[in-house]
């Protein structure tokens, strides 16, 4: 049966779909009563609506052209203050906090807990932002959450909407001419989520006429593009549909509006654990890391966030995996352990 029939009759039928219609529900539901400020962008694309010098000493961060290994493009770690950081700090009253740009729909990541008042954020990714925070400012709530679609991460940095973005964000060499990065906090890879009853076996060639959902501007979609013009994923894919939220992605897949998802394995994990009639489906495909994003020229931040991160790696970082993701990652899983860092020199 032709792919893009088989998915037409699951959305009629709605085979393993009941789940599927009532967890997509829940989902609109609960992003009813969300209270964060979202930032969205004002000219979506079309596919997406479619069913189917200062304190501390300059360093340099490797220009995207001549990046290797991004998550090592990153400056030492230091204490010093500097011209950001000193912005940050002069804010006056309620206002005197760190604006951090987050997810508030990736389960155990960062997402709000309908059983808490007030429906709070919680997550493995809130949890860093509380600790940047409380070095920061000396108060871990002294934090402004801000909701930021994947689409528009970069663009709320660069305008200064956040001060930064801790947000499942891959360090990414073509974002290196954009946006500052951290050291690593997180390792992981690109993965397929897709229905138990699906034969998609993996990326590989079960993917032919395909209908496939990646979030825009994520690396999951040019991972894609680039692969199916140099052969590797098979040219009959289907990698048109993009949305503004990888949560959206579970949605249509759930829907049978797509046939698979390709996301971050960390995330792709947590869907599964929402959603008991999708799987991942083989092995990842990439090797990535999570950073935090801020600012190109915030040095001084970049440099304050990575002393943190050093910090927090030895007391924090596993006390917080454990409790958000050990139950869809593992205990001993490859990601169970923070990720090394290792920093550029200063120039």
């Amino acid at each position: 049966m032709n792919a893009r029939v088989e998915r037409g009759r699951r959305a009629s039928l709605r085979g393993w779909g009941g789940v599927g219609a009532m967890a997509a529900g829940c989902a609109l539901a609960l992003a009813s009563v969300l209270l964060l400020p979202l930032t969205q962008s004002a000219d979506a694309p079309d596919d997406a609506r479619r069913p189917g010098a200062g304190h501390v000493a300059a360093g340099s961060q490797a220009r995207a052209e001549d990046c290797k290994d991004p998550e090592k493009q990153t400056l030492p770690p230091s204490d010093a203050d500097g011209p950001t950081i000193d912005a940050i700090k002069a804010r006056e009253g309620a206002k005197r906090k760190l604006i951090v740009g987050v997810d508030q729909n990736s389960y155990r990541w960062g997402y709000r807990n309908p059983n808490t008042e007030g429906a709070e954020l919680e997550g493995f990714d809130i949890d860093l932002a509380h600790r940047i925070a409380e070095d920061i400012l000396g108060d871990r709530d002294a934090v402004q959450f801000k909701a930021i679609p994947t689409n528009q991460r970069i663009p709320a940095i660069e305008d200064g909407r956040v001060d930064m973005v801790v947000r499942t964000m891959t360090i990414a060499c073509d974002r290196l001419s954009e946006v500052a990065f951290s050291a690593p906090y997180f390792k992981t890879g690109q993965q397929v989520l897709a229905p138990k009853s699906s034969s998609i076996t993996g990326y590989d060639d079960s993917l032919a006429h395909r209908w496939i959902c990646t979030a825009t501007g994520s690396t999951a979609y040019a991972k894609l593009a680039q692969d199916r013009q140099n052969g590797r994923l098979p040219a009959s894919a289907d990698i048109s549909v993009t949305v503004p939220n990888q949560l959206d992605c579970l949605v249509r897949l759930q829907l049978g509006q797509v046939d698979a998802v390709v996301t971050d394995g960390a995330l792709a994990a947590s869907q599964a654990a929402q959603d008991p009639t999708v799987e991942l489906k083989g092995a990842a495909f990439t090797t990535e890391y999570y950073g935090v994003a801020m600012k190109k020229d915030a040095d001084d931040l970049v440099r304050r966030v990575n002393r943190i991160l050093v910090d927090y790696r030895a007391d924090g970082w596993q006390r917080s995996y454990d409790e958000w993701l050990s139950a869809t990652l593992g205990k001993d899983a490859a990601a169970s352990k923070p990720p090394a860092a290792q920093y550029l020199r200063d120039s």
